[in-house]
């Protein structure tokens, strides 16, 4: 693969910058701080896309290569394969795919997977290089190899890294002893305490105590539902009963009601019996009055007639006595003058009594209007007897009637209401009454039961409640359990593949890795180092000129340098089948010019397959190049 055009429109301190390359070596120089570094990111972005995710630091790609003030953000670059195929990538940052062109210029960017998460993977699909590989080996940033002992450490172990796993960020010991502490910490073994799998464990074994209760719990659940709904039945029952007897006291009470009032007709009923009776005395009062007061005044009337009538026959016959036997003449004479006394009382008497008989006629004439209205009132009461008799006849009838009705419908209502489950007659109210009231209390024990038996079932419920709490738990612990035994089983099975791949590794690879290492090593150190192995327990060793071996790390910084460059360039032929680019950003701060002369003349020797990309802020690669006679392309930002 070869880049032959990169242009930028706005990244970072870069703006509007087009660089051209050649297939060989190409320098770029810039003074700190012109957008070296930036320039370098801004190749692996275009390729893999920006990243918002800061990673542990304090800004993301994004956030840092935004432009400020909101010009466009994007860039263009144009790079052939070993195919020959020519591809030219636009990339507008903001978005989260790039548009991808031909050779024709045509838009071949569905051609490509899209994830979902990463975007487009074109340039995965080209050359089989994903990013963390793109940044281990054709990436070398800026101040690889620092001058501290533990940033030495740091390197020798990315160089024994790429030997043993070929990646310089996976040690396999590391990875060995992280899956071991990942299998402790994470999941626990049984030698462990506190761990998840022991927490869990633990957890597990103390609900299946608690859950062992739980079939009597629910026995006890179905005696109190059923012993609830026995109760309830009792109590709709008892209700009922009281219901009806409710019902019928109330019929009772509408019954006496109605007796109250049929007795109240008999009362009526009794009253005009009186009535009638009262009538019927004061007619006979009236009849036996009038008779008797006109036989009386005709009594007096003959009384009186035949008293003067006696006196005056009886001076007659005095005086005619007295003339024959006595004949004293005084004596007649008296007599005599009596007469007309006698005539004339006689007469006033019989004036008087004339008199006495016109008031006697006036008042029989009175009498006879009163007895004519006796008569009439009579008649009338007569009458009203009748009536009354009818009426009472009537009402005795309706009497009779409306009382059979009632007691007719009492017993409809009652047999209606009871159902012939309780016996009462109309005289047993009282009866009724106390077993309304012994129902009402045997309402108040049924409910005071089912409210006990209520509170029992909630009690079970939520032990219960409780167990389906704890079965859940179970459950999850449960399922919690076998994640961790599958992880267990991840972890013991990545280790075990990790081992077999180390074990490939160093019969295969690694020694391929080490040979090419030996052969750059030599070259670059114009013959120095002859060997460099890769041993598990010491890792990088370098055979000496007088055939010792030393560890990599007792060497100097330049001298670790020059074998990470040696080992990046030894992976490239395995990573992938594109001959890729080799990109250094400041690779040689620490070497010494003669260093710089051989590593250089070894890139010469690269470029011929690889195209060569140096960041620099120094001149001594161009004064090495041009003092060799080495063909390069210089670009200055």
């Amino acid at each position: 693969m070869k880049i032959q055009n990169i242009k930028i429109n706005n990244y970072g301190n870069l703006k509007q910058k087009e660089i051209y390359l050649k297939n060989n070596i190409n320098i770029i120089y810039g003074k700190n701080e012109t957008g070296k570094s930036t320039l370098l990111n801004y190749l692996k972005n275009i390729f893999y896309g920006i990243s918002k995710n800061k990673n542990g630091k304090e800004l993301s790609d994004y956030e840092k290569y935004l432009p400020w003030t909101g010009e466009e953000f994007s860039g263009k670059i144009k790079y052939e394969l070993n195919n020959k195929k020519i591809f030219e990538i636009y990339r507008d940052f903001y978005k989260k795919n790039p548009i991808i062109f031909n050779e024709n210029l045509e838009d071949i960017s569905q051609e490509f997977k899209i994830d979902k998460k990463d975007g487009n993977q074109f340039f995965y699909e080209q050359t089989g290089i994903d990013e963390k590989t793109y940044i281990s080996t054709i990436m070398s940033l800026q101040q690889e190899v620092v001058l501290d002992s533990q940033s030495q450490n740091i390197l020798i172990q990315k160089l024994a890294n790429l030997a043993g796993t070929g990646d310089d960020k996976v040690s396999y010991q590391k990875a060995i002893d992280r899956l071991n502490k990942k299998l402790i910490e994470e999941v626990g073994t049984a030698r462990t305490q506190d761990r998840p799998l022991n927490v869990i464990q633990n957890r597990l074994t103390i609900l299946s105590n608690d859950m062992k209760t739980r079939k009597e719990t629910t026995k006890n659940k179905e005696i109190l539902e059923e012993e609830h709904i026995n109760l309830e039945q009792k109590l709709e029952q008892e209700e009922q009963k009281n219901n009806n007897l409710n019902k019928l006291n109330i019929l009772f009470n509408k019954y006496l009601v109605e007796l109250e009032k049929n007795n109240l007709k008999n009362k009526i009923n009794n009253e005009n019996k009186e009535k009638i009776k009262n009538k019927i005395e004061e007619k006979d009062n009236l009849t036996k009055n009038n008779l008797k007061n006109t036989e009386q005044n005709n009594l007096n009337k003959k009384i009186n007639y035949y008293k003067y009538l006696f006196i005056f026959i009886l001076l007659i016959i005095f005086n005619i006595f007295n003339f024959i036997f006595v004949k004293n003449k005084i004596l007649n004479y008296c007599i005599l003058s009596l007469i007309p006394i006698e005539i004339i009382i006689f007469t006033i008497n019989y004036l008087k009594n004339r008199k006495i008989n016109n008031q006697i006629k006036i008042k029989n004439l009175k009498n006879k209007k009163i007895q004519d209205e006796l008569k009439e009132k009579i008649t009338i009461i007569d009458s009203q007897i009748n009536l009354l008799e009818e009426n009472i006849k009537k009402l005795q009838k309706e009497i009779d009637e409306e009382k059979q009705k009632i007691i007719l419908n009492f017993n409809l209502e009652k047999e209606k209401i009871l159902n012939n489950e309780i016996d009462f007659k109309l005289e047993e109210k009282d009866k009724l009454e106390k077993e309304i009231e012994y129902s009402n209390k045997k309402i108040v024990e049924y409910k005071l039961k089912l409210n006990s038996v209520e509170h029992e079932e909630n009690n079970i419920n939520n032990k219960l409640e409780e167990y389906i709490s704890k079965e859940e738990e179970y459950e999850n612990l449960q399922e919690q359990l076998n994640e961790l035994q599958e992880k267990n089983k991840c972890i013991l099975v990545t280790k075990s593949l990790l081992e077999k791949a180390y074990e490939k590794m160093k019969c295969n690879v690694t020694p391929r890795f080490t040979q090419n290492l030996s052969n750059i090593a030599k070259t670059i150190s114009n013959g120095k180092y002859k060997k460099v192995v890769f041993n598990q327990e010491k890792g990088l060793i370098v055979e000496l000129e007088n055939g010792d071996y030393i560890p990599a790390n007792r060497l100097s910084i330049g001298t670790i340098d020059e074998l990470y460059l040696s080992l990046r360039f030894s992976m490239l032929d395995e990573i992938s089948e594109e001959k890729m680019p080799v990109i250094l950003d400041e690779a040689f701060a620490y070497f010494d010019d003669e260093r710089l002369k051989n590593c250089l003349i070894f890139l010469n020797e690269k470029s011929e397959e690889h195209q060569i990309i140096i960041l620099t802020c120094s001149n001594r690669e161009k004064q090495i190049l041009d003092s060799l006679n080495i063909q390069y392309n210089l670009v200055e930002l």
